[in-house]
């Protein structure tokens, strides 16, 4: 049985207010741009990806609610009532799960906003950054949504002192997915530095 646009909302709702300011306080996040987050629409954010709370610099920068693609192995274990409540989408990554992308087309479709990593993991090298798989851009072009870039620079420590999400200027998918999957790397790219 498919969920309700309300009670996807529901979880997502109930443990915003509680934890956002607590990660706020804790982790002192600098948001810049978060201006250029549309109010409304289908549009996906995306960005580097260089840490497990990533995602929650997003969802502190904008009142809408971020459907996330996340790792399967998440909804197995004791905390998988939390990524269930907060609308996030389990990703079997050893497949082309194309169930998690009919998901994440549908949540577009609604008008809604998800949050994607085009590196599809977090990047633990020594590389800027990795190379953009072409999901994001995708799913853009088949649903006119926008695209939102961010990027991530700084250390997530107590109280950091330099911990920074830009936004950028949100755009379309225009022509063939290359060129906008570059136009994107290089968008992410200017916002980290």
């Amino acid at each position: 049985m498919k969920k309700s646009k309300k009670e996807k909302m529901y979880g997502y709702r109930i443990l915003k207010p509680i934890l956002a300011p607590i990660y706020k306080f804790y982790y002192n996040p600098k948001i810049i741009g978060k201006e250029n987050i549309p109010l409304d629409g289908a549009i996906l954010i995306v960005g580097n990806h260089k840490h497990l709370m990533d995602q929650c610099n997003v969802i502190i920068s904008t009142k809408r609610l971020v459907h996330y693609m996340a790792k399967k192995e998440y909804f197995d274990g004791c905390f998988a009532w939390f990524f269930k409540m907060v609308g996030c989408i389990p990703v079997n990554r050893s497949i082309k799960d194309k169930k998690a992308v009919d998901r994440a087309l549908d949540v577009l479709k609604d008008g809604y906003a998800l949050g994607l990593f085009p590196e599809g993991t977090r990047n633990k090298t020594d590389k800027f950054l990795l190379p953009f798989k072409f999901g994001a851009v995708s799913m853009a072009k088949k649903t006119n949504a926008y695209l939102v870039p961010f990027g991530i620079s700084g250390d997530y420590k107590f109280r950091s002192r330099n911990l920074t999400i830009k936004f950028g200027k949100p755009f379309k998918v225009e022509g063939d997915l290359k060129s906008a999957n570059e136009r994107l790397e290089r968008e992410v790219s200017k916002l980290m530095k």
